[in-house]
């Protein structure tokens, strides 16, 4: 029977030894430079690499395109529908109206001035600026992923078996890599922020506690394959202050916390991300709310106050925009965090689409259907820009000061500054937004005659003024 039994030792050895030059090189290559900080450029090559041939097979779709005579991209346009430059709500009634002289001097209302509500309320439904942001962003060309293809009617023969290699490489080889890395980091990320815990010299767990979180951060970085540029690293965040982001998905907390430790801010949960949790506060300064404590503003804006007055611990990392948008614009800040008065870090974000979705369509993929759809992904490109320090001007209130970080966040990103809320992802228009149209357009109708009745008083009263004036002795 020795000869039945050989071939299962052969099989068992050579599984063995595969697992073992698996995990030497896997340390060796990722987790070694990761602790270190360091890059041997494999993953710059990469995305050479992978630009390449989207080119070549960007250019044999154009080709096949061209000798069908067909279209293979669609028509660029700025929407579904060609918008007029905007213009102001009683300008435009004017011109429903007709009248060239402007509003009747009396509050009357017209049949015509229906017309332009209905215009705004139909472009807003076919083509808003809101919707569009919680959907993935089109690619002009095709980078090899199914999800992202629009023309399948192009693709040859050369182009087939090229994507069939793709999605070898992609599931045969980089998503067991990648889940052996963020497994390999969530675990020591686990370990070793309870083992520094334990230290009993406060300096020294600060310490270690930095670099271990700095460590598993870009162990984690390297499970997706992230290849980061950082901008202008001189105004990175400092103790004591908040840094603000645009949000696009939750990696970005690992995007930024590779180049530097955060305190976070969130809601508790449960499962392994609780388990997380409390394992990464244990050593850290982290801020954790229970579910009934998240709606408390008061109690939220003591406990952020009472983390940046303490210069030792380590700037708070915020997103503004409380969910996340495609990365194609930034919605309005939520003021809270700019109530505290202490220094702003913004920091803008920016993902390259051509070598995955960075987007997470919370309403449409779970957790960890996104997570594997990242890992599956080719890469996650993106770069990051540190913007200089902001304050809190004199006279300006939260609101203005947010909205003043968000444009400097949108003008470096490249993005749009929309002044939408992100809630309306899930929730209903605030009445306060229709409250402000009907202002408008009861301004429009009695405006006009209050200005001239007060234009009249104060005529009436310079004349009354002009005639005291006069030499009472003129008339004798």
């Amino acid at each position: 029977m020795a000869w039945f039994t050989f071939p299962d030792n052969l099989l068992c050895r050579c599984l063995g030894i595969s697992i073992t030059m698996w995990f030497t090189l896997l340390f060796v290559f990722i987790i070694v430079p990761a602790v270190l900080g360091v890059s041997f450029g494999i993953r710059s090559f990469y995305m050479r690499t992978l630009l390449k041939i989207f080119e070549w097979a960007t250019l044999r779709m154009e080709m096949g395109a061209k000798e069908k005579n067909q279209e293979l991209y669609k028509p660029y346009t700025n929407g579904i529908i060609a918008k007029e430059p905007p213009s102001s709500l009683q300008q435009e009634i004017l011109e429903l109206r007709g009248s060239a002289n402007g509003l009747r001097s009396e509050p009357e209302f017209e049949m015509a001035d229906i017309f332009y509500f209905c215009r705004r309320g139909v472009e807003s439904i076919v083509d808003d600026e809101v919707t569009k942001r919680f959907s993935a962003q089109e690619l002009e060309s095709w980078n090899l992923l199914t999800r992202s293809n629009y023309n399948f009617r192009h693709i040859s023969l050369r182009l087939t078996v090229l994507w069939g290699l793709g999605i070898l490489i992609r599931y045969g080889v980089l998503l067991p890599l990648r889940v052996t890395l963020a497994v390999t980091g969530i675990c020591l990320l686990l370990v070793l922020t309870t083992l520094v815990a334990f230290l009993p010299s406060a300096e020294l767990r600060s310490y270690l506690s930095e670099k271990v979180h700095l460590m598993c951060y870009r162990i984690c970085v390297r499970a997706l394959t992230a290849i980061i540029t950082y901008h202008n690293s001189e105004n990175k965040p400092k103790n004591g202050g908040i840094c603000v982001a645009n949000h696009t998905t939750p990696i970005d907390v690992i995007i930024l916390a590779n180049d530097g430790c955060y305190s976070l801010v969130g809601q508790v949960h449960g499962g392994l991300m609780g388990m997380v949790q409390r394992a990464m506060v244990k050593s850290s300064s982290h801020i954790w709310f229970e579910r009934s404590e998240v709606k408390d503003r008061h109690l939220v804006a003591k406990r952020l106050g009472d983390h940046v007055a303490d210069k030792t611990k380590q700037p708070i990392l915020v997103f503004p925009e409380g969910t996340c948008i495609n990365n194609t614009s930034v919605m309005m800040f939520k003021k809270g965090s700019f109530e505290i008065g202490c220094t702003v870090y913004p920091v803008a974000i920016k993902y390259d689409p051509r070598f995955g979705d960075a987007f997470w369509n919370s309403s449409k993929f779970g957790m960890v259907s996104y997570l594997l759809r990242m890992m599956s992904s080719w890469a996650i490109v993106c770069s990051v820009w540190y913007l200089p320090p902001m304050n809190r001007e004199e006279g300006e209130d939260a609101v203005q000061f947010a909205n003043r970080v968000k444009a400097a966040i949108a003008a470096q990103g490249g993005l749009v500054d929309l002044i939408w809320d992100g809630g309306l992802k899930r929730a209903k228009v605030k009445d306060v937004f229709k409250e402000e149209q009907q202002k408008l357009y009861s301004k429009v109708l009695v405006g006009d005659s209050e200005d001239q009745m007060e234009d009249k008083c104060s005529e009436d009263g310079t004349a009354e003024g002009d005639e005291s004036s006069k030499d009472p002795t003129e008339g004798q």
